[in-house]
């Protein structure tokens, strides 16, 4: 018995393909991450700083890689 191979859609990128958009995506992370820092003292302000600080960090060096 021959296992079928299924054709599953190619999954979505973590960042996208121009400087545009991808400056873009790293300014609203940074916003979020500033929202976040601002509210230390609480949980869920702890856990979205920690989030979008690793998101604006991993985005900012995908931006880095971009062509102009």
């Amino acid at each position: 018995m021959v296992a079928q191979r299924w054709n599953s859609p190619p999954l979505a990128p973590l960042y996208v393909r121009n400087r545009r958009d991808g400056s873009r995506l790293l300014s609203s992370a940074l916003v979020i991450f500033t929202i976040a820092a601002t509210q230390l003292h609480t949980s869920w302000g702890c856990g979205s700083a920690a989030v979008s600080a690793l998101v604006c960090i991993y985005w900012g060096f995908a931006y880095r890689r971009l062509e102009r």
